[in-house]
């Protein structure tokens, strides 16, 4: 029978009673769907899975999702690893607020996320809940962002000269990192975007990836993004997710934001992750 505890905070849920390395029947993944579409983000405790089993559990969320700047592990082109090794000094991957690959075309819909190699202490991964983000922005604050686009780039992290570049290569990083020219590339998004299942309205905006507001110039842009950033990662609104060995996370992409935290030095870090994508990619708005 499966479990679901809620966690004490905006979003987030732990979930027992289902082995995910075994398969599923289409009712048990209906009820798992529903819970995760609720809940925003929920841990499976105590999963003992393969590279395999991670993939096909994640093949019943939705289509395989991608990952443009970090290179898979050999065998297994949709998988990555997030890690960090024990001695390492480079800047700390992921510690600003975003959603997964908000630059796309068509932004993830979730992230599985499975802890293989976890520090005794720090590495806990915060969860933001942007339906409330969006539900309680203040009400003249909204009216200036309401039916406005956000423009998105990976510049800041992935161009050669971004935070991940060729300066963040050279000091050593172990994550397989690979850095591009078309990380330059923008796409816009709502910054109230409507989720296709939920038909909720989630603040879709993050200072990792946006860098304008179309139509919009720079400065008067910036202050807009700034009241945002100050509004979306409130303590109000946050989890924290705290890792053990054999917990898959999975999260949903829209209408949450996500940071890394450290506070591990060293020890060493693992984690396999795999980027799941729009079932109906039509459905998300997008064209």
């Amino acid at each position: 029978m499966i479990q679901v505890q809620p966690a004490d905070a905006s979003c987030g849920a732990t979930i027992r009673g289902v082995d995910l390395s075994k398969p599923l029947d289409a009712a048990t993944m209906a009820e798992l769907r529903q819970i995760w579409l609720k809940h925003q983000v929920v841990a499976f405790a105590d999963q003992d899975l393969s590279i395999e089993d991670l993939e096909r559990f994640t093949l019943l969320i939705g289509p395989r999702g991608e990952d443009p700047y970090i290179a898979p592990i050999p065998g297994h082109k949709h998988v990555v690893e997030i890690k960090r090794e024990a001695d390492e000094k480079s800047k700390l991957f992921a510690e600003n607020w975003h959603s997964d690959w908000s630059f796309l075309p068509v932004p993830p819909a979730g992230t599985a996320l499975y802890g293989c190699v976890i520090p005794p202490v720090g590495g806990d991964t915060l969860f933001a809940d942007q339906y409330a983000a969006w539900d309680t922005l203040p009400k003249a604050l909204k009216s200036q962002v309401e039916g406005r686009m956000a423009i998105h780039s990976a510049r800041r992290g992935y161009a050669p000269n971004g935070a991940y570049g060729e300066k963040d290569r050279a000091a050593g990083r172990s994550m397989a990192i690979v850095y591009s020219d078309t990380a330059m590339r923008t796409r816009s998004h709502p910054i109230g975007r409507i989720h296709p299942e939920t038909r909720r309205t989630a603040l879709f905006v993050s200072g990792a990836y946006v860098i304008g507001i179309e139509g919009m110039p720079d400065n008067e842009a910036d202050d807009l993004l700034n009241q945002l950033y100050d509004h979306m990662g409130q303590e109000q609104f946050v989890y924290r997710h705290r890792w053990s060995v054999g917990t898959l996370l999975l999260w949903d992409n829209r209408c949450l934001v996500h940071r890394a935290t450290g506070g591990y030095e060293g020890h060493r870090r693992l984690l396999r992750r795999i980027t799941i994508s729009e079932r109906t990619p039509q459905a998300a708005g997008i064209h």
